[in-house]
Order: structure tokens, then sequence, then C-alpha cells
């Protein structure tokens, strides 16, 4: 099978070096403080600071006013130090004299609550007098910056996702909506207006989803989660043309994020960057970060369409403030920071350069903390860059083909996290994100690459496709995976997909809707269970939340359930397509036993682990340059470890004739010679 079609422009910041460095404030701090913090930054190998990302009340200290006299000389210091600038877009914290002038432009709650100024992220994106001036001062900053040598990309607003449910949101609601449907016999019969009387006969009675009642029309809430995602991306478009219209071709960013909410589409903003960039926090304290990590990656890769990506933010060593509680050891942020370039980050960058003294985020933590330099965490960040100063050689990406190379794809969209939030679903404990990443947890697990993929995305590429609790799928979706399955591929379905088509509306006839053609089953009856209760299957597997009574309509039985309400009845199931096979998986797997289930998938398909023998302490990762290749080896065990393998070790510089020994929490990072066939040695 030929690998995907690329669709996203291959261009990054640097193909000579990584960036280190991340969020600089120097407005926070005194000119005498500035010089310290540049040759801290040049002891570190720090080459790059973002600027600006919450100055506009400095930048602009009243409409119209404009005071670059700070910034001209921050730019030009760290520019004279070989710093490069990333120049920020200050517009997600409106300063205090707009908020007083356009009340009108502070965000408005479902419940009809008007935010007041006080915190960042207060906006109405629709509102025209906000939109303006971000317009505005986007186009000031890139006529005095646009050309400057120290520029290496322009970060476009920060973290895009605040909803606004105000008047000015209800006309562009409107507007949206009329561009999709056209008409208004179009979107009763979308959204099912028949049900509760709210069939619409002008336009204006549309609002967007503002409290209420009871519940709201499903259609509806996605439909408005859709439109919020379509009015930012219009509203970093219009500050992108503003920099274009001034003449600076810098590269453009803005940077993801991806916690416990989902705010934006995020393919087809993707296709709108000329990097793709993403924040990124650990959720947890345990192992089972470094999944995490692994997570946010590869799905930022694929966003990218498999090109190289940037790690904008990360946390430090230590973030102790409440919500980011996650404690990095010195040797777990370099081994974070290396897991995330070995997957394409064309650098390490953190949130942030100098722990503030004071503010609302005073203990978020920072690469000089509260403590100063002479500490170990800072003794890290050192070490880290010097690490990725050895590497440089990695950042330059293969003239064609993907930065990692995966045989196995997961289907993600952003309408499937956005469906399963509707209320008044079969269970409260439907959850899409966490049914994704305990999927690609389970291929982590495994040592198998993985990529993402869209709904509508290019599959023929890849051994098998895994679609987990994707509600939402429309017949032209379904008729692609059923394509790729006749053409030999393999499709691995999870409960509660294709139960709906892209509107919202339960396909008839018996679950799961537009696959059951495809799987070669028809569910009749859904059992949810008690999020307490542990079931039992027939090969051993433990699974909960979850159970189906399944009637096979051509599919083979794998796997039965040994209790519950659907005792003797099939749990698992695999169907004859074509050249290739669609499995079904009726409930929730608990992930050792998904794990299990997922390792004997792969090892039947012939998908091999980057390195054979490994296990959940020892990741590795391939990563193709323009030279070669190189495998990434981060220890996360408390043990050394050896593989066998040749090359040269890029971090120490030592020649690897056929093995390499790895010291507890260390690194490698080799570019390979011969063969890139490696195994870990067991002795």
């Amino acid at each position: 099978m030929s690998k995907p079609k690329m669709t996203v422009p291959a261009r990054s910041f640097s193909t000579d070096r990584f960036l280190f460095g991340g969020d600089y404030n120097p407005e926070q701090w005194t000119e005498d403080v500035w010089l310290e913090d540049i040759e801290l930054m040049r002891t570190a190998g720090v080459n790059a600071v973002t600027i600006g990302v919450f100055s506009w009340s400095l930048l602009e200290p009243r409409e119209g006013e404009y005071s670059f006299g700070w910034m001209d000389r921050i730019v030009e210091l760290l520019h004279g130090a070989g710093i490069g600038v990333i120049l920020a877009t200050p517009t997600a914290s409106p300063p205090p004299w707009f908020s007083l002038a356009h009340p009108d432009a502070l965000p408005v709650r479902p419940d009809g609550t008007r935010l007041t100024h006080g915190s960042r992220d207060t906006y109405a994106i629709s509102a025209p007098a906000y939109r303006e001036a971000c317009r505005r001062i986007a186009r000031a900053l890139a006529d005095r910056y646009g050309a400057h040598p120290a520029l290496r990309a322009w970060h476009v607003h920060n973290e895009y996702g605040t909803f606004d449910h105000s008047d000015h949101a209800s006309t562009a609601f409107r507007a949206w909506l009329r561009r999709r449907y056209r008409t208004l016999d179009a979107l009763n019969a979308a959204w099912y207006t028949a049900f509760w009387s709210q069939s619409y006969t002008e336009w204006e009675q549309i609002l967007p989803p503002r409290q209420t009642q009871y519940l709201h029309n499903p259609t509806q809430s996605v439909d408005f989660k859709r439109f919020c995602s379509d009015e930012m991306l219009d509203a970093l478009r219009e500050q992108s043309a503003e920099i274009r219209a001034a003449g600076s071709t810098a590269p453009i960013t803005t940077n993801f994020m991806l916690p416990t909410w989902n705010h934006l589409e995020q393919w087809s903003w993707s296709a709108e960057l000329d990097i793709v960039s993403i924040d990124h926090y650990l959720d947890t304290l345990t192992l089972d970060g470094e999944t995490h990590a692994a997570y946010a990656s590869d799905l930022t890769r694929s966003w990218a369409g498999q090109h190289p990506w940037l790690l904008m933010e990360q946390s430090t060593i230590s973030s102790p403030m409440p919500g980011w509680r996650t404690h990095k050891e010195p040797d777990r942020m370099i081994r974070n920071s290396l897991s995330y370039v070995a997957r394409g980050s064309q650098g390490a960058m953190f949130f942030q350069w100098r722990a503030p003294a004071a503010g609302s985020e005073v203990w978020h933590g920072g690469l000089v903390s509260h403590v100063g330099a002479d500490s170990p965490g800072h003794r890290g960040v050192q070490e880290l860059g010097r690490i990725l100063g050895s590497i440089a050689e990695v950042a330059d990406p293969p003239a064609d083909g993907p930065v990692v190379d995966a045989d196995v794809a997961i289907l993600w969209h952003a309408d499937g996290w956005w469906a399963l939030e509707n209320e008044h679903l079969p269970s409260d404990h439907l959850d899409y994100s966490d049914a994704v990443r305990s999927t690609h947890r389970a291929l982590w697990r495994a040592g198998i690459p993985v990529d993402f993929v869209p709904p509508t995305g290019e599959l023929g590429g890849y051994r098998l496709v895994l679609v987990p609790s994707m509600f939402p799928l429309s017949q032209a979706q379904a008729a692609a995976l059923a394509a790729y399955a006749e053409n030999g591929g393999t499709v691995v379905t999870w409960f509660f997909s294709g139960i709906a088509d892209e509107n919202m509306h339960v396909v008839p006839g018996g679950y799961p809707g537009v696959l059951r053609e495809l799987l070669g089953v028809r569910v009749t009856e859904l059992h949810p269970l008690d999020p307490a209760v542990t079931i039992t299957l027939s090969d051993g597997s433990e699974a909960g939340i979850w159970s189906e009574r399944v009637d096979p309509a051509g599919a083979d039985v794998v796997t039965t359930y040994d209790d519950g309400e659907v005792a003797g009845l099939p749990a698992i199931t695999r169907h004859a397509v074509g050249a290739g096979h669609a499995w079904y998986v009726s409930t929730r797997l608990e992930q050792k036993s998904l794990d299990r289930f997922v390792a004997d998938l792969v090892h039947d398909l012939g998908v091999r682990p980057t390195v054979a023998g490994g296990d959940e302490e020892l990741e590795t990762v391939r990563r193709h340059g323009r030279n070669g290749t190189y495998l990434f080896i981060l220890n996360h065990g408390s043990v050394p470890r050896t593989l066998r393998g040749a090359g040269v070790d890029l971090v120490s510089g030592s020649v690897v004739d056929d093995a390499i020994t790895v010291a507890p929490r260390g690194v490698a990072v080799v570019r390979e010679s011969g063969s890139p066939a490696w195994s870990v040695d067991s002795a």
C-alpha cells in the first residue's frame, strides 16, 4: 500500500537546529533582569523566545496610540545575542480601555451572564469592535517588526477557544447557518425540529444554545461548536491577512490546546497554518504522563499532514499551580521534550522562561524558577539545551515522506468529541477523548507508531485503521471505511460508532447504523452498565461501562460475553469484507484487556514494533530526516537497558558498534547505520 498523500505544506521554523526556549515576558521585569536573562539564555542554549502574548495594554495603552519602545529594545537585545523571536499578536487579552469602550465585546455565558474585564480570554469573538481592534494591532506589529531579522515566526492569538453566546454570536451564528443549510427547510430537517415544537419560520428566531428549561437540541449544540470553530478560524485568517498585507513572510502559527476540552476542528485549522503548533501539559504524575505526551505528539503531527510541527508550550521542572500540579524531575523534563521531538516537533518550547513574581499564574513555574538559576532544575534546562544542540541534524526533515512512518491509524474528528458532550445519551460515561486515548495508549505500550486520520482522509497506506466511538458518521465516511476494507485493509470499530449520521440523526434499522453492512452485525439492544460493574468475556478479558445484544449478520464471532444481561452473546466479531476485514468491539475493554487485544491484532497483521522486545518503561521512536533515520531511546525505568543495533549516539557522540546501554531515566538518539533492525537485550 502507498502511504497517504500529505496535504499540508512542509514548512517549518528551521531545518538546521531545534528551537529551544519559551514564552518570555520582559514587560514584567526591569531592564537589568533582561540582561541577566539573555546571558542565562545563551548559557542554556536557548535560541528562540515568544514575546508579546499578553502585552496588548502596554503595546496600545490607549486606542490607536502605540508604545513600542520597550519591545524595540528587547527585540534588539535578543537579536544581538543570536536569539530569535516568535512574535505574538496579543489578542487573547484585550486591554482595560477596550473593554470599557466596548462592553458589548465582552463574552456572554449560556445563562446570559456577561463577563467583566479582569482575566485573560475575555472577549466576544464575533463582536465587530473586537475583530477590528485585533486586525489593527496585528497590522501595527507587522508593519514594525515584520521584516526584522530576529523574527522567526508569528504566533497569532493564544489558545483560541473562548465561547460566546451574546447577540453578536447570534447574528454570526445565523449567517453561518444560512451558508451551511441555505434554506430554513433544510435546517429544520437537519435539526429535527418537529420534535418539541422547534420548527423555525424566520432566521431571526434562531439563537445559540443558551440556558434553557431542559435539554438542548443535540444538532443545534454540535452546529454551534462547529460555528465557533469556524468563527475563530475566520478571526485568525483576518490577522494573518494583515500580517501578509504588511509584507511579512515569516511563518504563521497559533497554538492548539488539548487538555480536557476541545473547541477547535483541527484539520481545517491546520490547512491555514504554515506550521502546526500545540501547547501540551501532562495530566498525571505517573508513567501514564509519557503516553499523554506521545498522544499529543502523534495527533499534532497528523494534523500537520505527517510533517514537522512545533511544541509551543509545555510545563517546566515543577508547576505547583492548581490544575497543573505536574512535577517533573529534570530527567523527566528532558525525556518528555525528546519524546515530542522524536514524533516530529521542531523544538522544545516551554511556558515559561522566568517564573513571575506575582499574578494569577505565579505558581506556573519557569525555566528559571523563583529559586533562580542556581538550582537542579535549571541545570536540567542547560543539559536539555546541550542535547538539542547535539542532535541538530535531526531537525532537517525528509525531502519526501512522513517524519514518522506508521502502519496504524486512529480515526479522529472533533465531531465525535462534541457529539458525546450532548446530554441524555444512553450512558453518562461515554467519553470520546478517553476512548481515543485508551486506544492510542494500547498501541504505545505495544511500541507501535501511530497516525491519526480524519473521516474523509486517505486510508490506503495503513494496514490497520481503528475507529473508537465515532458516534456521527456520514454515509460517505462509512463508504470510505468499507472501500478501505474491500481493498485489503483491516478496520476495528468500537461501540457507539456510526450510530447517527452527520446531523446526529439515529440511523434506523438497528445499530451501528451506517456501519452495519461493513461490520456484518445488527445490534438490537443497548445495555449500558453501571461504572462499578465489571463483566468478563470468553477469552478472559474484562470490560465495563457498555454491552450490547449483537446479532451476527455475516460476521464471525470471536469472543462472547461470559456474564451480564447478554451472557453467551457475541462481544467481539470479525467480518470478511473483500480482501480485508472489519472487526466490531461491542464493549469497553479495560485497559489491560485492550492492550492485549491490540497487541495480538497488530502481531497477526505483521505490524512490528519500532524495537523488538521493548516494554512500557522503554520508549523507542524512529524519526526520519533528510540524511538518515534516527532512533530515539528514552529509558523511563530505574535500571539500565541495553539495545542491539548500530549507529552513532548523537547525545554522547559515541559509536554504537552492535549495542548501546542507556542509563536509568537516560536518553540516546542514534543515527542508524545499516538495516534499522533493533532489539532489546533480555540478558
